[in-house]
């Protein structure tokens, strides 16, 4: 990873878990053109350096939304232009599944969709961990809601002795959460609407970037 934030302050890297804030915070909202650069120090204390922010998302399929991919990639496109910024990429999988329907007599069955966005709980969880132990930020902060991570913040803020923060997409943040980390912040409709990508814009490459059509 490539830091590119310089200053003096106290080092900081963010985690993003890309889905959890995409289904806790943005979707449905006019707000998903989201400069995540902007969004950290808005949030953060002054004296946050951002040394770096990881992305962890997936591929989605297009399967139910044809255009979804080309929207998801154009965003990625936009964020890769932020200094520091890495995305890291799980997997997601769609697949077709039968399952009882409700209250059916006799029993019935009906074929549904199922999506699964795999691997970047775990992602996260070991970049924050290595880097932690590599000594690459004095602070941490989890862009999340999930739960799942509350294990490796444990570790790094017991073991590492280094702090971690929740910034949470939900409202209230979850409690085992709350409970473990260093200190909690929240993800509210203003930080959204004031930090937005221009609408276009061009990157290092004098690729024209865009935001698509609805966000």
């Amino acid at each position: 990873m490539a830091f590119a934030f310089s200053g003096d302050g106290v080092r900081t890297i963010g985690y993003v878990d890309g889905f959890n804030l995409y289904y806790r915070a943005l979707k449905g909202t006019p707000y998903k053109w989201l400069d995540l650069n902007k969004m950290l120090s808005r949030i953060l204390k002054k004296e946050n350096r951002l040394v770096g922010i990881r992305y962890f998302t997936a591929m989605v399929t297009g399967r139910i939304d044809p255009d979804q991919p080309r929207r998801q990639r154009t965003y990625l496109n936009a964020l890769e232009t932020l200094p520091g910024l890495t995305v890291h990429l799980g997997t997601f999988l769609a697949k077709s599944t039968k399952r009882p329907l409700s209250g059916s007599n006799p029993r019935q069955f009906v074929s549904i969709d199922s999506f699964e966005e795999k691997g970047s709980d775990v992602n996260l969880a070991s970049y924050l961990v290595h880097d932690g132990w590599r000594d690459m930020y004095d602070v941490a902060v989890v862009v999340t809601s999930d739960t799942d991570l509350i294990t490796p913040i444990e570790l790094v803020i017991r073991d590492l002795k280094k702090p971690v923060g929740i910034i949470s997409p939900s409202i209230p943040c979850p409690k085992g959460l709350a409970q473990v980390a260093s200190f909690v912040r929240h993800i509210r409709k203003a930080d959204l609407k004031n930090c937005q990508f221009p609408a276009s814009f061009t990157n290092a490459q004098g690729k024209r970037i865009t935001q698509p059509r609805g966000w």
